[in-house]
């Protein structure tokens, strides 16, 4: 480490966890007293700052929530998200106010003026839009910008109005009038972040070019480039003694730096994943940092006090479940172990080891004696929830294990599995029971009636299907959703079965005779869809882990490409007789699938890199080695900032590796296959 600089991995206070993806931003209230943090799982989560206690979680975005900021009164929040609105929150209750619609893409950034009268949105339209605050009436577009708009800051006087953007530029505007007054350049990549100090003297920009770059706010004219941090910043805000600045880095790193001279002052260190937003306390003392590896970090910047930190995954962590008296945490991740944690302190109590792969999910038995982990290696492993001692393998599925589910009286474990099946487990010996057989897709949840007569399960096929779940009989199928269903949950009642699905529909069946009573349309989003709700205590309400609905369509319905593809396809064969395209397979579905999900869930540029390595793929018609390379390629790609994306590879593409081998074979008698811009 250079002379002089100090690593402040010791300042580090506290981790605020439990949002469900990256958390891409930060803000604290204007008393110092609350944090809100923004996530890519679509909430905001509103935090105690002296305590890290989470107060609440606020819901109703569709997509990604990529900005929040409060007004300078603190009663308002507000937040930006990727479902093209800006919404408005009660920030003492959480009650949602409004929403902003008029954006017509990704919404990144927003930032109330000092008096709090109206309120600035950055947009991927190129747009920045300007609101009245208390009423949300939409007053003026800024355009100029050749590409998105990444970020929106207004000076503390709050006559200017600062925006960055893709095409590598920061514009100033009136903020009175929106009149452009200057276009600041310098910056070799996009420009994701802007900062104006308090004195109102220097505006900071941060760049993927790995630099921050300081101007005199007033002329436009560049004073300083920073340089020191190893990978794109995406964050920067000045300390309020105007003399120093905080960036934030993809090198896991904060740095502050000192505004006169330039001079790298110290590291703060600690995070595992990108940090994507940094936010400094009213009173100066705390600096908080958000983090790709989904959480927040709070850092005291007088003393070296760390308070609590959940640390010690070596991978991705896919699953957490709390015991039944709240005493126990689970996690499950990619490092193939198991962490139990003392739920009130945070303290490690125990690794579990056993997995040959990744563990998608863990569950605790409703007595709390047992606990189960599903896994890649296609095994459910059952472990003492009170000692952490292994009791029992459970082998015989012939694919990856989704999830795992345990009857009410805790004496049967249902597991599902790639291999589309269930199987019935003795919860207690790890006996095998039965094999249930029926589906012909994968099955994604499994889930137990109230009395635990009933098993419904869940699966790609697009249906549900209801089991006796102490013979194992099939009972019913119940069809209408027109896409893969994610999860099943029962009413409290048992009366009620609710279903959700990729076509982005939740579907209530009568438990009993599987009629269908009513189809809950509204959310936004596409491929992914519902992956988990519940019912609430009183079953009077379900909740899902999406949010509330955006009902804009943003790409034609699936069923409309699909028959587009399978037209491009039969009439690909007519045009090369020698080679058998197994038409019948429909082997192209999922990487319509794909497609679909690229554009819907990924940035543009993001989406035309993969487009290129499966136009590569396809060209070299599926070659073993074609299809390792692409595979490599698609890892290095997406596994950083994109892992829910690799996932979706790996198990929709990927996975198939029969599929592969068997297109190669039968396309050697093509000549070529024609890629033209990567559309094949």
């Amino acid at each position: 480490m250079a002379a002089g600089i100090r690593d402040y991995w010791g300042a580090h206070r506290q981790t605020l966890e439990g949002h469900g993806d990256s958390v891409s931003a930060v803000a604290f209230s204007p008393d110092g007293k609350t944090l809100a943090s923004a996530s890519d799982d679509r909430t905001v989560r509103l935090w105690d700052v002296a305590t890290g206690t989470h107060q609440q979680t606020l819901k109703g975005h569709s997509n990604t929530v990529n900005g929040v900021a409060f007004s300078p009164d603190g009663k308002t929040l507000a937040s930006a998200s990727s479902d093209h609105t800006v919404r408005l929150w009660d920030a003492a209750t959480g009650t949602h106010r409004k929403t902003l619609e008029e954006h017509d893409s990704w919404v990144n950034a927003v930032a109330f003026f000092p008096k709090g009268k109206t309120l600035a949105s950055a947009s991927s339209d190129h747009t920045v839009r300007l609101w009245d605050a208390a009423t949300g009436t939409h007053q003026k577009t800024l355009e100029g910008h050749g590409d998105w708009v990444r970020a929106v800051a207004v000076s503390p006087d709050g006559k200017t109005l600062a925006s960055a953007s893709s095409d590598r530029t920061v514009r100033l505007w009136d903020a009175v009038t929106g009149t452009h007054q200057k276009t600041l350049e310098g910056h070799s990549d996009w420009v994701n972040a802007v900062a104006f100090s308090p004195d109102n003297k220097t505006l900071a920009s941060a760049s993927s070019d790995h630099t921050v770059r300081l101007w005199d706010a007033a002329t436009g004219t560049h004073q300083k480039m920073l340089e020191g941090h190893g990978d794109r910043v995406r964050a920067v805000v000045f300390l309020p003694d105007d003399k120093t600045l905080a960036s934030a880095s993809d090198d896991r790193t904060v740095r502050l730096w000192d505004v006169a001279t330039g001079t790298h002052q110290q590291i703060f260190k600690g995070h595992s994943g990108w940090v994507g937003a940094v936010a400094l306390s009213p009173d100066d003392k705390t600096l908080a940092s958000a983090s790709d590896d989904r959480t927040i970090r709070l850092w005291d910047l007088a003393t070296s006090t760390h308070r609590k930190t959940l640390e010690g995954h070596s991978d991705w962590v896919r699953a957490v479940a709390l015991s039944p008296d709240d005493k126990t945490l689970a996690s499950a991740s990619d490092d193939r172990t198991i962490r139990l944690w003392d739920a009130a302190t945070g303290t490690h109590r125990k690794t579990l080891e056993g997995h040959g792969d990744r563990i998608r999910v863990v569950a605790f038995s409703p007595d709390g004696k047992t606990l189960a982990s599903a896994s890649n290696d296609r095994t459910v492993r059952l472990w003492d929830a009170a000692t952490g001692t292994h009791h029992q393998t459970l082998e015989g599925h012939g694919d990856w294990v989704n999830v795992v589910a345990f009857s009410p009286d805790s004496k049967t474990l249902a597991s599902a599995s790639g291999d589309y099946t269930v199987r019935l487990w003795d919860a207690v010996t790890g006996a095998y029971r039965k094999t249930l057989e029926e589906h012909s897709g994968w099955v994604r949840a499994v889930a137990f009636s109230p009395d635990g007569k009933t098993l419904a399960s869940a699966s790609s096929d697009h249906t549900v299907r209801l089991w006796d779940a102490a013979t194992g009989t099939h009972q019913k199928t119940l069809e209408g959703h027109g896409d893969w269903v994610r999860a099943v949950a029962f009413s409290p009642d048992g009366k009620i079965l609710a279903s959700a699905s990729d076509d982005r529909t939740v579907r209530l069946w009568d438990a009993t005779t599987g009629t269908h009573q009513q189809t809950l349309e509204g959310h936004g989003d596409w491929i992914i869809g519902v992956k988990a709700m519940a019912f609430s205590g009183n079953g009077q309400y379900l909740e899902t882990d999406r949010g509330a609905a955006n009902s804009e369509q943003k790409l034609p319905s699936r069923e409309e490409q699909l028959a587009a593809m399978t037209a491009r396809v039969e009439e690909f064969q007519k045009q090369n007789p020698s080679a058998d395209l197994k038409l019948k397979q429909k082997w192209w579905v999922p990487s319509l699938d794909f497609g679909r999900y690229l554009q819907d869930a990924l940035p543009q540029e993001i989406s035309a890199q993969f487009n290129a390595i499966f136009a590569k793929l396809i060209q070299d018609k599926f070659a073993p080695e074609a299809v390792a390379r692409a595979r490599k390629q698609s890892r290095e790609l997406l596994q950083v900032e994109y892992p829910q994306a690799l996932e979706w590879v790996e198990e929709t593409v990927f996975k198939n590796e029969t599929q592969f081998a068997e297109l190669h074979r039968h396309l050697q008698g093509v000549d070529s296959i024609g890629c033209a811009g990567g559309d094949c």
